[in-house]
């Protein structure tokens, strides 16, 4: 009867689009599940954060509208508008800074906002990592 609503962004089969994994390997999730996690909170908590800074702006003109020219509410109604422009300034500028430092430190990439647990590190299958240090090599084969 009513659509279903998932509230997570990114899913848990499909969290690296190159290598085309999820993080369920064999029905068990590893740390690679991390990843979405914290992608889906990140997201969700800007999504909420947007959220508030809406309804403040809709009550602080709310009571802006309804003061009728009493000193107080028209102050306590600034107030909220000015507290709600702070947290979207604030927010804004996070975005900002970060968005900054990816790009003079990490080329611009968008690297920053990727969360990603050393897909780098670990070799794929057949890759030939060379020897293992500390065991001697035996003959060749």
């Amino acid at each position: 009867m009513f659509p279903v609503i998932l509230a997570q962004i990114k899913q848990w089969e499909d969290y690296n689009s190159t290598t085309q994994q999820g993080c369920i390997v064999d029905g068990v999730p590893t740390l690679k599940c991390f990843e979405v996690v914290f992608g889906n909170l990140v997201f969700a908590a800007s999504s909420l954060i947007m959220l508030a800074l809406f309804v403040m702006l809709v009550v602080g003109g709310f009571n802006y509208l309804t003061s009728l020219g009493s000193p107080e509410k028209v102050k306590k109604a600034q107030d909220t508008f000015k507290y709600a422009l702070i947290g979207f300034i604030l927010f804004i500028s996070a975005y900002v800074i970060l968005s900054i430092i990816d790009f003079l430190f990490l080329g611009g990439q968008g690297q920053i906002f990727r969360f990603s647990i050393g897909e780098d590190l670990v070799p794929g299958p057949g890759t030939d990592i060379g020897p293992i240090p500390g065991q001697e090599q035996g003959p060749p084969l």
